[in-house]
């Protein structure tokens, strides 16, 4: 017998709440893979779970150069993603792009969710102030560059695993070392070596990237970078290459894989390599504050960090920016600080977030997980070690490398190398200055 009218009516008119009341999606688009390109996505799942209105779609666009120029493309094509993870080597341009950015700020306001920039730790804030002295975007997967030593491949070159390189002399005695012992194998390397040997040597020293606060107070700024300190530094790469104990693995942080098989034994990189070597590392390591020379005054002073923020993409409704906003009080919240901290190199991003990880003893259980916090808060920042942000920064990081590189191959000195790396970049500069001045 078939239902009554009656009862049929009911059933749709009872379902309709349902389909009106469907969630809106939110994209996020991001570069994290591996282990933690997981943990994005269970921060996602979990705040899926704690509420119905919303559902965050995470999306891995790839490398973060091919992320933020996807994110752009996308923007002027009018489909951009709502969140927007950007590395800081893209703040610059981020922070030119004022028609596409809504600032984090305004959105958080606006659903009664305000931060402040002084509840982050030092130096992580004033990476993403827009020029009002609000946040532009919100830090995310925050990272500092450290050193990362194989242990194992210590002790067969005679080295005591105890007492660790701290300065850039006994690692360069370390590393010849290394080679003598194990000829065939690869003693040093780095990823991102202009992030290493330009940017973050010249910072951990508090000497100048660029005038203007390396970038912080203008785009107006001009590169310096190419003074004695520096050129020093890279000579003593050179030569080190021209022994063999020092190995290029490329611009970017494909090397990152030769440390993780045991091939290299000391390797300068980003903290947030911690959840890949824990789980797939076979050989006793150890994480370590990068070196600095111990002749200069004052040194260390302060790293600048690594890693990303979310930016907020303009073009979205009132309705989805209010549950864009209350993701990202999500992401800030203690437990999902914690999630990142635990498991990934990555830092907690608030004073209250690591006060928390401190007050439960964390760090008292977990020493080299707070070796990138202790970078970044070393000291005060000053005008030198505060950030960076220059316009078409992918571009200039590309110039530089071949300067790298020129000079590991012995076509260039280091002098000129880093004469040119300047010239050619202060030209880029300049042409984005004038672009943004439109």
């Amino acid at each position: 017998m078939s239902p009554p009218r009656s009862f049929l009516a009911g059933l749709v008119l009872a379902l309709l709440p349902v389909a009106a009341h469907a969630a809106t999606e939110l994209q996020l688009w991001h570069s994290l893979d591996g282990a933690n390109g997981a943990l994005v996505a269970r921060m996602a799942d979990d705040f899926n779970a704690s509420q119905s209105a919303y559902r965050v779609i995470t999306i891995y666009k790839g490398p973060y150069a091919e992320t933020i120029n996807g994110g752009i493309a996308a923007y002027r094509a009018g489909e951009a993603p709502h969140i927007l993870q950007v590395f800081e080597v893209g703040n610059g341009t981020m922070a030119a792009a004022i028609g596409a950015v809504k600032p984090v700020s305004e959105v958080l306001r606006a659903a009664g969710r305000a931060v402040e920039p002084d509840a982050f730790l030092p130096v992580i804030a004033t990476n993403y102030l827009a020029r009002d002295g609000h946040m532009l975007s919100l830090p995310f997967n925050i990272s500092a560059m450290v050193m990362w030593i194989n242990l194992d491949r210590f002790r067969r070159a005679g080295l005591d695993p105890d007492r660790l390189p701290e300065t850039w002399p006994q690692l360069f005695d370390a590393a010849r070392a290394l080679k003598r012992t194990d000829p065939s194998a690869c003693a040093f390397s780095t990823a991102w070596p202009t992030w290493a040997h330009i940017e973050q040597l010249s910072v951990w020293h508090d000497r100048p990237i660029a005038t203007r606060s390396n970038g912080l107070d203008g785009f107006d700024a001009e590169l310096v970078f190419n003074a004695p300190f520096q050129v020093r530094h890279l000579q003593n790469i050179v030569d080190l290459h021209r022994d063999g104990a020092f190995e290029y693995t490329g611009r970017t942080n494909r090397g990152e894989a030769r440390f993780i098989a045991g091939e290299c034994a000391i390797f300068l990189t980003s903290s947030s390599m911690y959840g890949s070597i824990a789980a797939r590392g076979r050989f006793h390591w150890a994480m370590r504050p990068m070196p600095y020379y111990p002749d200069q005054a004052g040194a260390p002073q302060n790293a600048i960090l690594g890693g990303g923020s979310l930016y907020v993409m303009q073009g979205k409704t009132e309705h989805e920016y209010a549950g864009v906003a209350e993701f990202l009080a999500f992401v800030l919240s203690f437990p999902q600080q914690a999630l990142l901290y635990r498991n990934s190199g990555y830092m907690p991003v608030t004073r209250a977030a690591y006060e928390d990880a401190r007050g439960a003893g964390f760090y008292e259980r977990n020493p080299m997980l707070q070796i990138a916090v202790r970078s970044i808060t070393n000291k005060e920042p000053t005008r030198n070690s505060a950030g960076l942000r220059l316009g078409n920064m992918l571009q200039i990081r590309d110039l530089w490398s071949e300067e790298i590189e020129a000079a590991l191959d012995g076509s260039k000195t280091p002098q000129r190398a880093l004469d040119d790396a300047v010239a050619r970049g202060n030209a880029v500069l300049r042409l984005f200055q004038r672009r943004t001045a439109r």
